[in-house]
This record gives C-alpha cells, sequence and structure tokens, in this order.
C-alpha cells in the first residue's frame, strides 16, 4: 500500500478455484481508493471473486451503497480474503483423498501430487503474509480517506487473513507429513519384499549345499553306488525346506 495524500494504490493477490481446470488460479488486484471513487484493475478478462459484491450493489443490499469509498474498498479486501477460505477447503479436500491414497496404495503418482500440493502452499503462504501486513497499514493508516470507523472492518479482516495463515500451516503441515509416510510406506514395501528373498535364499543355502557336495567328481562316495540314494535326498532335502518354513512362521517371520 502507498499514500498518496489525496489516494491510497493497494496491490494484493487475488486466488481463486478454476473448477474446469482443477486448479488454483491467481492474478494480481490494484485498488486506487480516492474519497469518492474506487478503481479496480485485475489482469485476467475471466473470473475474480467479485460476483456477490455486485449483485448486493445492484440489489442495494446492506450498507454498501450508503458507505463511503473506503466502505467499498474493505468490502472487496474482505471477498478476497473469503476466497482465500475456499481456496484451503479445496486443497484440504485434496489433502483428505490423498492421505487415503497414500495409505491404501502409495505409488509415483501420489508423489507428484504432493510435491504439487506442496508448491501449492507455499505459493499460498507467499500471497498471504504480506496481505497481514497490508490490511494492518490500513488499520493504523492517518489519512483521511479511511475513516475511524472503518478500522474496525478491517480488525475483522485481518482476524480472517490470521485465521487464513494458521490454516495454511497446518496444511503445510500435513503435506510434509504425508512426504514423510510416503518414504515410509516406500522403504516398508522394500523391506518387505527383501524380506521374504532373504528368507528364499536362506531356505536354499543348505539344499546348495547339499547339491554341491554330492555333486564333486569323488569315485569313491557311499551313496553314489546306494539303490535309495536319489529319493533318499530328495527326502531329505524336502525335510529341510519344511522344517526350516516352520520354523520361520513360528518365529513368526513369514
Amino acid at each position: 500500500m502507498e499514500d498518496y495524500s489525496d489516494y491510497l494504490y493497494i496491490v494484493l493477490k487475488m486466488l481463486y478455484y478454476n473448477e474446469k481446470e482443477n486448479k488454483m488460479s491467481t492474478e494480481q488486484i490494484s485498488l486506487i481508493v480516492s474519497p469518492h471513487i474506487v478503481i479496480s484493475f485485475q489482469e485476467g478478462l475471466e473470473g475474480d471473486v467479485f460476483g456477490p459484491l455486485r449483485e448486493r450493489i445492484k440489489n442495494d443490499k446492506g450498507k454498501i451503497r450508503k458507505m463511503g469509498a473506503d466502505y467499498l474498498a474493505y468490502s472487496m479486501i474482505d471477498a478476497i480474503v473469503d476466497s482465500y477460505f475456499m481456496i484451503l477447503e479445496k486443497l484440504g479436500e485434496k489433502i483428505e483423498l490423498l492421505e487415503d491414497e497414500l495409505i491404501s496404495a502409495p505409488a509415483t503418482e501420489t508423489l507428484h501430487e504432493i510435491h504439487y500440493l506442496k508448491r501449492e502452499m507455499i505459493f499460498l503462504r507467499k500471497a498471504v503474509w504480506p496481505l497481514r501486513e497490508l490490511i494492518n497499514m490500513l488499520m493504523r493508516v492517518e489519512s483521511p480517506l479511511i475513516h475511524e470507523s472503518m478500522k474496525i472492518y478491517f480488525r475483522d479482516v485481518y482476524d480472517h487473513t490470521i485465521q487464513v495463515i494458521d490454516t495454511i500451516e497446518t496444511l503445510r503441515d500435513m503435506v510434509t507429513g504425508m512426504l514423510d509416510i510416503y518414504l515410509s510406506s516406500v522403504s516398508n514395501r522394500l523391506n518387505a519384499v527383501m524380506k521374504v528373498l532373504t528368507i528364499i535364499a536362506t531356505i536354499f543355502i543348505p539344499l546348495t549345499f547339499i547339491v554341491g557336495v554330492y555333486g564333486m567328481n569323488f569315485k569313491y562316495m557311499p551313496e553314489l553306488e546306494w539303490r535309495f540314494g536319489y529319493p533318499m535326498l530328495w527326502l531329505v532335502m524336502i525335510s529341510i525346506g519344511i522344517s526350516m518354513l516352520l520354523f520361520f512362521r513360528r518365529k513368526k517371520w513369514l
């Protein structure tokens, strides 16, 4: 905000949720507040958060047509801050769905979605933090353009801004925790696979030893001339394999 004596120049970010593209859209809003006129500039040609405000002006609802330009500027800033709550609600729903997916079947796409949400939360935080200072300046500014009676309204918007910041910090912590959960889930799945492979390798170690012993090319090996040597060898190896499986199950390694 800049105070040029005969008018105030205010710049802030307007956020709204694009239902078609299912993502958050942003653009810069500039306000010029003079004694009897409020001029607004926005970057986009379509989409803003001032629809309900226009309806109130057209239908002469509330005090907006009875108050001055400072009240209209407050109403526009309040509409922008209220739109942040809608954005946070949409992001909160995405986080809840992603948490369910993270627990049931985490995949590479899940990790990409987590990083996308993390970037969105960082961007949202950068947009909201300066707004807190802006509204604080509007409450303290000593300008005839902002009447003393308007300070209580800006105090209400300031409280909403603090609530938005607290919610953003909470959602950021949740997204960071989800990233830790994803890494833990992937690590646990890898550990489970390695556990199965280790058990299989452990079972085949004594069997490989037996096969290696009887695979040696010595001429005088008593069991080679024994009639039941081959089936007995299979019986011993199967018994060893079953015994080791039962042992692992008893230890609850399977």
